[in-house]
């Protein structure tokens, strides 16, 4: 979603409608299924033009560079309330045809609002949850209200997660807004402003950025920003200008053929980068916090949730504390009995990811601390916990996440070891492993590309694996058969491997392809007899080992041997074998892997 106001036309340096193309190319990663977009002209003219399809697919009928004027907003959508289709697709408008609106989120009392609506005599058009919004303003501008006092009214009516602009006729130079949960950023320029869903959209015209807060409305026009907290009063958006340290190179693919491969060659140097930006982030007083801690929740979801597996492997079995990971959207039944003996980490790439985000909120109001682990500066996760650390990985376009997984993993490890003094623990290894897993993941990249390209075309026409592990492996394990069930569209399920003979082992015939991620730890024995049982029914065995665990590589159809760790530092770098396997089973089974189907980037809806 984006918007922007511009004082005269060219002010952006291109069309209006090539300007908002632009933009949604950016946002692409965010998954949508229809696309759209509103100009008005100098003259005040109105045009709205919309399609069910891939921007790629659908730009040149749209014309949007034929399209040029003073305002304008577009929108990506990805369906929820109604099927895909051209008259589902945004901009949605009221019944004369003057107001305009394009929205993320989902309205949780939209039966009783389309009720209100349809009594009222408004004609509905489609079957989205966004058209009622135009509807509820048009009732508020007949009764006389102007538009900042009807968008108020608005507000105080709808209930869910929303963030949605809205361009009134009646006040043609102002894009009016409001926000939910669903995340909005507001891009400053030079006779011009940009709202937008995120950072991508407004970077190559500008770094200088204001984030919208839950519970706040308002306008922009060219010149001028007004922002208010419901209920409160206007608020000084200026004071809260963030200058973006990302610049616009970070988010083309600088040569790849896909953003995945770009962001998977990028890990070293995201590693570097994190673990600089640490070194002033994990305190005395945060190292406290996590010390005094009864327990210790970490939680995320999908990748993020991998990760926080792999933390919480570190934190009990190396620190002995106790700490419990889960998958932010079963908040509900697990964060029971908190209070503020407790301690939250929340881990989310994009910092708005609206299960952990609720999770969060469950934890504050139970009185925990919450610690936020994010990528993203001013994000709604890292607003409200009480302490944050930035991972500072660059920013991550691909769906299927790479670098922030490796960042997460890294960011854990590195506070396991700076609380080891305090549990008068020798780290000595961890740290170690930690300071050369930069390096460790650049030569497994580097030795292992082309080997993986080969496997995944022996591989491709495959229906189904296993992704097994024990105790350390498990995230890496999980994170493995997750990418490739997002991008190559395998059945790929991760379970601890002493667990196949009780089911999962029934699926298992000649050729079936089981991939098991042995460290150099105490588990290493444990799994050679799950090993042999594979192999023992003809099982097409892949072995990511270190390379001193000879026996298990030998057992294997496809050995790896990976350099010899012994702590879950070695999941930020043995993930690197499922990644390039997952990528490359994508592009030979003729799959985009930055555009995984039914897939967005950020959920923000529950």
């Amino acid at each position: 979603m984006v918007g922007v106001c511009q004082r005269s036309r060219g002010v952006i340096g291109e069309s209006l409608g090539s300007f908002l193309k632009k933009s949604l190319y950016k946002l692409e990663y965010r998954g949508y299924d229809s696309v759209g977009f509103m100009v008005v002209d100098q003259e005040g003219r109105i045009y709205i033009r919309k399609k069910r399809g891939k921007l790629a697919d659908v730009e040149e009928f749209l014309g949007f560079d034929s399209f040029d004027g003073l305002v304008g907003i577009a929108h990506t959508r990805w369906a929820t309330h109604g099927e895909p289709s051209d008259r589902n697709a945004h901009p949605h408008i009221d019944c004369g045809g003057c107001i305009s609106i394009v929205h993320n989120g989902t309205l949780q009392n939209y039966q009783e609002l389309k009720e209100y609506i349809v009594s009222r005599g408004h004609l509905l058009r489609s079957d989205t949850d966004t058209e009622l919004i135009a509807h509820l303003l048009e009732e508020k501008l007949l009764e006389g209200l102007s538009p900042l006092d009807a968008l108020r009214e608005v507000v105080r009516i709808i209930r869910g997660t929303y963030a949605f602009l809205a361009y009134i006729c009646r006040d043609p130079g102002r894009i009016y807004f409001a926000k939910n949960v669903s995340p909005m950023i507001i891009g400053i320029g030079n006779g011009f402003n940009i709202i937008a869903s995120d950072i991508p959209a407004i970077l190559s015209h500008t770094r200088r950025a204001i984030v919208i807060e839950d519970g706040e409305v308002g306008y922009i026009s060219a010149e001028n920003i007004y922002v208010e907290k419901l209920g409160i009063g206007a608020v000084d958006p200026f004071s809260r200008i963030t200058i973006i340290d990302w610049i616009p190179d970070m988010i083309d693919k600088g040569g790849y053929p896909h953003y995945m491969a770009k962001e998977i060659y990028e890990q070293p140097i995201a590693i570097h980068s994190t673990l600089s930006g640490l070194l002033d982030q994990v305190g005395d007083e945060l190292q406290r916090i996590l010390m005094r801690a009864r327990k210790i929740y970490i939680t995320g979801a999908g990748t993020s949730y991998n990760a926080s597996m792999a933390i919480e492997y570190a934190f009990r079995n190396i620190l002995d504390l106790d700490t419990r990971a889960f998958i932010a959207s079963e908040y509900q039944s697990i964060l029971r009995g908190f209070d503020d003996r407790d301690v939250l980490i929340a881990v989310s790439q994009s910092g708005e990811t609206i299960d952990t985000l609720m999770a969060l909120r469950r934890a504050k109001g139970m009185g925990a601390k919450v610690i936020a682990i994010t990528n993203v500066v001013g994000s709604a996760i890292a607003r409200e916990a009480d302490y944050k650390i930035y991972m500072r990985a660059g920013p991550e376009i691909g769906v299927a996440a790479t670098k922030t997984f490796v960042s997460e993993v890294i960011t854990g490890m590195y506070i396991a070891e700076k609380l080891c003094s305090h549990r008068g623990i020798d780290c000595s290894q961890l740290a170690s492993e930690i300071r050369v897993s930069p390096d460790y993941v650049r030569i497994a990249i580097e030795k292992y590309s082309k080997d993986l390209e080969t496997l995944s075309k022996i591989l491709k026409s495959i229906r189904s694996m296993y992704f097994l592990g024990r105790g350390s492996t498990l995230a890496v394990s999980y994170e493995g058969a997750l990418k490739v069930k997002e991008i190559a569209y395998i059945h790929a399920e991760a379970y601890p491997a002493g667990e196949s003979k009780h089911g999962p082992i029934a699926l298992v015939e000649p050729g079936f392809p089981v991939v098991f991620t042995v460290f150099d730890d105490e588990y290493s024995e444990l799994i050679i007899n799950n090993i042999e049982e594979m192999r023992a029914r003809g099982a097409y065995i892949v072995t990511v080992a270190s390379e001193n665990l000879s026996r298990h590589l030998r057992l294997a159809s496809k050995p790896i041997p990976m350099p010899v760790m012994k702590t879950p530092v070695a999941s930020a770098v043995y993930v690197v074998i499922h990644q390039l396997l997952a990528y490359n089973l994508a592009v030979n089974r003729g799959y985009d892997p930055d555009k995984p189907r039914n897939l967005a980037k950020t959920v923000t809806v529950e």
